[in-house]
């Protein structure tokens, strides 16, 4: 669960669009842990790198709520995978929002993108169904 902050509203009362985001990306950052892939970006010059993301608003969110940000990836290609989210209101009850996002395997060192290492895509697999 994150918690809304004060400091997230804007000026019309509700959480400003760009946090939306941030949610994202802490529940990206979630999933990656889960994958150790950060662990895998330490030794290795590839890693993941965000290529695009977008959201779709449903709800305005207030302070205060309680919010349950989820993330899970709903297409592996040969590079790449599709990461989709969704921001569940606690005080309205109901998904505030849902975002996706297309993550790249990027080599760092080449600056270039670099095929989906066969282990990150087994341990999607295996946390997609439920291992």
């Amino acid at each position: 669960d994150i918690p809304v902050a004060w400091g997230e509203m804007d000026a019309y009362g509700h959480v400003n669009n760009i946090v939306y985001f941030r949610y994202f990306e802490t529940a990206r950052m979630a999933y990656f842990d889960r994958l150790e892939a950060t662990g895998f970006l330490a030794r290795d010059p590839l890693g993941p790198i965000l290529a695009s993301t977008r959201c779709r608003f449903r709800a305005p969110v207030k302070y205060p709520d309680r919010l349950t940000v989820g993330a899970r990836v709903a297409r592996v290609e040969a590079d790449r995978f599709l990461m989709l989210y969704a921001v569940f209101s606690h005080a309205m009850g109901r998904v505030a929002a849902e975002g996706e996002g297309t993550i790249v395997c990027y080599d760092y060192r080449n600056s270039c993108k670099a095929p989906l290492p066969e282990g990150i895509k087994l341990r999607i697999a295996a946390i997609e169904n439920g291992r």
